[in-house]
């Protein structure tokens, strides 16, 4: 598959597994508790949410994939039992079955736009991310690599991935982009964790956000210190080969010398974050 002469590249996201929600009620029973609006979700359609705790950190990151009466839900392959023992006890009286499923997750990038529609449908997150694919036969055009090479570009890009950036109830969504990322619907009704997200959007009090940093060197260990001279400007989170993500202080992340170790770093703004400081 090429678009715009480049050959497009697949990779099997085998940290990502899949859970499915379905009966009569499982629209209204997800919709009280994810940051997505699930109401409006179009069968074949992907959109990206979090379900939070009450206090409104993120416990989960996931997409929400829409079937014929049922959705998919693909989270990290390593928090799926929990996810479904959290559901489940949400649950209550809903017609609603839950239940871990068999099937894999891909991601292709650059898209190509004769692939949508056959298994494979646009990230909802940012468009110069790719497509994910779920119940694909293949990508016969395709350069195949593994879930690193993906990673890499996710970080080329400076887009968190919850799972590894953000351990559970540690991280506000706002914090990881999710707002940015569309990953959270402000019009739609209540959902667990709401009020404190909302309220961090309304007030704008985002004082540190996820962003990306370059560096020399090898990835400091996860929870590095960024330091702005004497300072604390943030945290090194994951990474590879000369970039990682790191939670950063907004008000001292630009216009300041950043250091990890003594190793100089760099932040590097993807387009989507320009203008999301903590004037914003």
């Amino acid at each position: 598959m090429v678009w715009m002469n480049q050959i497009a590249t697949v990779a099997r996201l085998s940290s990502r597994a899949l859970v499915r929600v379905e009966g009569p009620d499982w629209r209204v029973f997800l919709q009280g508790l994810l940051t997505q609006d699930v109401e409006t979700l179009a069968e074949g359609e992907v959109r990206f949410g979090a379900l939070l705790n009450p206090q409104g950190k993120l416990l989960f990151d996931l997409f929400l994939v829409a079937e014929a009466g049922s959705v998919l839900l693909d989270v990290a392959a390593d928090r799926r039992e929990a996810l479904v023992q959290r559901l489940t006890m949400y649950r209550l009286r809903a017609k609603a079955e839950i239940s871990a499923v068999e099937g894999e997750v891909w991601a292709m990038w650059p898209a190509p736009d004769a692939a949508q529609g056959q298994g494979w449908a646009a990230d909802p997150r940012l468009t110069a991310l790719g497509l994910r694919g779920y119940g694909i036969a293949s990508a016969p055009d395709a350069i195949t690599a593994d879930e690193a090479a993906y990673g890499e570009h996710r970080l080329d890009l400076g887009v968190p991935d919850p799972a590894k950036d953000c351990p559970p109830e540690t991280t506000y969504p706002i914090e990881a982009n999710f707002d940015l990322l569309h990953g959270i619907d402000f019009q739609k009704g209540c959902f667990v964790g709401q009020e404190t997200t909302s309220r961090m959007k309304r007030r704008g009090i985002i004082k540190s956000r996820m962003v990306s940093l370059a560096l020399d060197g090898p990835v400091p260990a996860f929870g590095s210190e960024v330091l702005a001279g004497d300072l604390r400007a943030g945290e090194v989170l994951t990474g590879a080969h000369g970039k990682v993500m790191a939670l950063m202080r907004l008000d001292r992340a630009e216009g300041v010398t950043l250091a990890v170790n003594g190793t100089p770093v760099e932040v590097r703004w993807p387009g989507y974050l320009k203008g999301a400081a903590s004037h914003s």
